[in-house]
């Protein structure tokens, strides 16, 4: 079954470093160019931005393809909080028989789906004799590009 899980190597947050980057206030046009003058730039942290409760949230690095078609990719950084209930259809850190796996949540009346979004690989269902936690929902992903 280890074919179908993906690898996550977890982080925590560290505000108090207190780094902040420049951000244009102003939307980004997509379409035709605006004059650049008319930008005012503020400072922003992307922690405190991402990170709704500090000690519920953690950081995590994919290393799979099972989630590909949820725009999650290979070496990307999660943002996960553990205070947020998993919901159906929600993605989610799972801990499923010892090992940790990112996949969407497919909840039915009887039964749990740990789902993932490629179709090289197969769902993955809970039945009694799988060990589950559901360890945190996926609220931001940060990309390379």
């Amino acid at each position: 079954m280890s074919d179908t899980r993906d690898k996550i190597i977890f982080f925590q947050p560290d505000q108090e470093l207190g780094k902040t980057s420049f951000l244009v206030q102003e939307g980004i046009s997509a379409g035709f160019p605006s004059p650049a003058d008319d930008f005012k730039e503020l400072r922003i942290s992307i922690d405190r931005e991402v990170v709704k409760n500090e000690e519920a949230t953690f950081y995590a690095r994919v290393s799979g393809e099972s989630m590909q078609g949820a725009g999650l990719d290979d070496g990307d950084l999660l943002v996960i909080d553990r205070s947020l209930e998993p919901q159906d259809h929600k993605i989610a850190v799972c801990f499923i028989d010892g090992e940790f796996t990112v996949k969407r949540l497919k909840v039915e009346e009887d039964c749990v789906y740990l789902m993932p979004e490629n179709p090289k690989y197969q769902p993955i269902k809970v039945t009694e004799d799988n060990e589950l936690i559901i360890w945190g929902v996926v609220t931001y992903v940060v990309k390379k590009v």
